[in-house]
């Protein structure tokens, strides 16, 4: 996975070669792995090209984890892992408890009836011995009694203590899961979201990855600053937000990239909302109220594909990837759906990388 070797290829299918290789190393396909590998591959990062090379032909995900921080600037998410963890074990000593404490009642309530029994079948028992034996079942049943409560006691403890638990795990989730910026899902989340479409296959028809990005970003970035840019970041990701149904996952992927997940609908209804969404941004001014200075106008690119389309959540990311890099070189602000042997022709024509 050498520049060396990347410079050579043919022109051939590229994101498919790294998939190849994903599998075969038993790469979870994942968007986050697949960006890894495919800056190696392509050479833009020799560092991480021989990281990844010194992993081995079976590299952990923590070990990937590590990379991708260090590389693409996935962030920190070890606060979240814990929080999880101690969750678990939480959970973990209220069921064995409650196993515990079931298993005892149940070995007591056993004992009592065996007992209940050899008492009637025998007549020879006298007055005192009776009085005795039923004198230690009294105090038996007390003591049960009384352990009983406090496993009541426990249990309540315990279980106040997971829900204190649950709150800050889903505390440590919001945060680690929200961008900053623009208040959207970020790229942890996008990723733990597209790694469950697989799960149902009968709703993969009716499912979509959409990629947009602002485009031209990088220029009006140089030439207003990163404070406007922020701005715009922000106004782009209300308009994605408030042109969508509820439950339309909306993320920050990345940068001036955004990704929108939409479930339930056919492809020509994604391509709808996606020319909805273009035609929103496209008409929307963008001007500095205090000094007068018209931004615009702000438009975007889009490419998507059906999951249906796609073998795995890293194959539909790369094929609606594609479409966006199409969309892009085909001349910006306009939608594109996925189709094939779309990847094929933006290898054979050198679009790798195209200007934002």
């Amino acid at each position: 996975m050498t520049t060396a070797v990347a410079q050579k290829a043919q022109p051939v299918d590229v994101a498919g070669q790294i998939l190849h290789a994903m599998r075969v190393m038993n790469v979870s396909p994942i968007p986050r792995n697949y960006q890894l590998f495919y800056e190696a591959y392509i050479g833009t990062n020799p560092s991480l090209t021989r990281e990844i090379a010194l992993l081995g032909n079976r590299p952990l995900q923590e070990e990937l984890d590590e990379l991708a921080s260090k590389h693409l600037g996935t962030g920190e998410v070890a606060v979240v892992e814990r929080a999880h963890s101690k969750l678990v074990e939480e959970l973990d000593t209220l069921l064995n408890l409650l196993r515990f404490e079931q298993a005892s009642l149940e070995s007591y309530n056993r004992l009592l009836g065996e007992a209940a029994i050899n008492i009637g079948a025998k007549s020879n028992f006298s007055a005192e011995l009776l009085r005795n034996a039923i004198d230690l079942l009294a105090k038996a049943t007390g003591e049960t009694i009384a352990q009983g409560e406090k496993t009541v006691e426990g249990v309540v403890q315990r279980t106040q203590e997971v829900d204190l638990v649950r709150k800050e795990l889903d505390e440590y989730k919001r945060i680690a899961n929200t961008d900053s910026l623009t208040r959207l899902c970020n790229r942890r989340a996008f990723d733990e979201k597209l790694a469950t479409l697989y799960d149902d296959t009968m709703q993969l028809p009716v499912t979509a990855l959409v990629l947009a990005d602002i485009d031209n970003f990088k220029k009006f970035n140089d030439t207003y600053g990163h404070p406007v840019g922020d701005k715009i970041l922000t106004s782009v990701a209300a308009v994605l937000r408030s042109n969508v149904r509820k439950d339309v996952f909306v993320a920050r992927a990345g940068g001036e990239e955004f990704a929108l997940i939409i479930q339930g609908n056919t492809a020509d209804e994604v391509m709808a909302t996606c020319e909805r969404l273009r035609k929103a941004l496209e008409t929307r001014p963008f001007r500095n109220s205090r000094t007068g200075v018209d931004y615009g106008p702000i438009t975007i690119s889009i490419g998507y594909a059906m999951a249906s389309q796609a073998e795995d959540a890293g194959d539909l990311y790369v094929k609606s990837d594609t479409a966006l890099y199409c969309a892009k070189n085909g001349g910006r602000n306009r939608c594109m759906a996925y189709e094939d042997g779309m990847q094929k022709d933006y290898v054979s024509k050198g679009w790798l990388i195209y200007k934002k």
